[in-house]
């Protein structure tokens, strides 16, 4: 359906695969002049809040933007709305004299312009430099311009630029406000960064965190029903603490980052890290190879003291311990894994436990073998007083995948819940709030309380994702190696 027709999807299908909403400027009279087409508005109809820090690429805040903003005559060709594009900016050049600073003070132009708006700002049109702003509008071409030069002479028969600082603006949320004039008839389009598509794309599946908060005050709350008052903010506090030990082991939001080892063989613990799923390397067809926990081989050691001549930890100025290098950390750096896959007496980096010969004078030394070490895609540990995942040296500048979870409660209430554990994140939020209310009866929190549990069951068995071909396929024996 391209148009939404009043059911829950809200955007077209050009705003959801494309991620732009076009608009056509007001159409123009025979009396128009270019100021009547300043100040115009567009409201985004997005379901995604657009994101405005400046529209002025060479702005500090322009990267904020979630967005770009887009003009056209005939809605093919799209020039971006910046300060000096031609709808936002004209050009001219004063006289042969120049232009003494002052309060107002007037330029005069060689050449016809109908387009110099009030507020535009005068600069040079070579160098960039700002030379004060216009203070009314130009009425007929070859005219005189009033401005605002407060410091700054303007030398004779300088090529000048007038434009506005911001062209366009956001105020009120999801609205634009044109500060520039636009043509009549001209196509303006709002086009979401390729970052923000992709965060868009999929997103039926999942409802909000301030969605779920609102729907449960509504549902859940008031005369008549079992929770007659509640503060917005005890239904958020549950509600987060929900979302909190759901992402654990129900919702399994894996998140994944692509990172290359560096010659430190460390890399930093993502800033919402609660607990790694799973490091693997990728090899150089794309295919992921597990990278195991080092677990018992070594560790991080947390701190490490220097000591004296007789073992006693020495002190700094300020009665603390020195600390010095770990020896634990710079040996398992320097090693050689083979040595300890028993790999180390060929040239191939693999742990073939066929490999050895009698000839090798090692027959035998692979009995009773730990599968943990006996692998060649290396190890991992973590280094939880630094924040980081350290690896063995077989794995310097691979490329890694490493997954991971969060709580969901990372950033804000905009958090995304999947809608087949919504019900289980309202029973939740019923069973906190009456486990936590003196008023109510044992009985009745007991019974929302294997509601919940029920309803989590339920959120785990479909998030689990188990499809009836792929029972069909394991139950035909395709998960078992093919033999050649």
């Amino acid at each position: 359906m391209p148009i939404p027709n009043g059911g829950l999807i809200t955007e077209t299908n050009r705003q959801y695969y494309a991620g732009a909403q076009q608009f056509q400027t007001i159409a123009t009279t025979a009396t128009d002049i270019p100021s009547d087409y300043v100040g115009q508005t567009f409201t985004s109809t997005f379901q995604t809040n657009l994101v405005f820090g400046s529209s002025d690429p060479s702005g500090a805040n322009y990267n904020l933007n979630n967005f770009k903003i887009y003009t056209s005559p005939d809605a093919n060709t799209w020039t971006e709305l910046t300060p000096t594009s031609t709808i936002a900016s004209t050009t001219g050049k004063n006289t042969a004299v120049a232009v003494t600073p002052g309060n107002p003070v007037t330029v005069i132009l060689q050449a016809a312009n109908a387009d110099v708006l009030k507020d535009m700002t005068v600069v040079n049109a070579s160098t960039g430099a700002v030379y004060g702003t216009v203070l009314a509008d130009s009425s007929t071409p070859w005219t005189s311009i009033s401005c605002n030069i407060p410091t700054v002479t303007i030398p004779a028969s300088t090529d000048l630029r007038f434009q506005f600082a911001s062209p366009w603006t956001m105020s009120t949320p999801n609205i634009i406000t044109v500060n520039t004039s636009l043509p009549a008839s001209t196509y303006l389009k709002i086009q979401m960064n390729e970052d923000t598509l992709w965060d868009m794309h999929g997103d039926y599946s999942y409802t909000r965190l301030t969605d779920v908060i609102d729907n449960f005050l509504i549902a859940y709350v008031g005369a008549g029903k079992l929770i007659p008052s509640v503060k917005r903010t005890d239904v958020i506090f549950h509600a987060k603490r929900g979302l909190q030990e759901f992402s654990y082991d129900t919702l399994k939001s894996v998140r994944s980052q692509e990172l290359t080892i560096p010659t430190s063989l460390s890399v930093v613990i993502p800033q919402d890290y609660v607990n790694y799923t799973r490091l693997s390397y990728t090899d150089t067809m794309g295919v992921q190879h597990t990278i195991y926990p080092a677990n018992e081989l070594t560790l991080r050691p947390y701190a490490n003291p220097v000591q004296d001549n007789e073992g006693i930890p020495t002190q700094d100025s300020e009665n603390s311990n020195v600390d010095g290098t770990s020896q634990t950390v710079a040996t398992w750096d320097s090693n050689n894994p083979r040595k300890i896959s028993g790999a180390y007496l060929n040239d191939y980096a693999i742990a073939d436990v066929y490999w050895k010969t009698y000839y090798d004078g090692a027959l035998g030394q692979r009995y009773g073998l730990n599968p943990e070490t006996s692998q060649r895609n290396g190890w991992f540990i973590v280094d939880d007083r630094k924040g980081l995942f350290g690896f063995s040296n077989n794995l310097k500048e691979k490329l890694i995948i490493l997954e991971y979870i969060s709580d969901g409660n990372a950033y804000d209430l905009d958090q995304r819940i999947p809608k087949l554990a919504e019900e289980a994140l309202y029973a939740h939020i019923l069973y906190s709030i009456l486990s936590t209310n003196v008023g109510i009866q044992e009985y009745v929190v007991q019974r929302f309380k294997r509601e919940r549990s029920a309803k989590l069951r339920n959120a785990k068995i479909r998030l689990s994702n188990i499809k009836l071909d792929t029972i069909v396929q394991v139950m035909r024996n395709q998960s078992k190696w093919i033999k050649y």
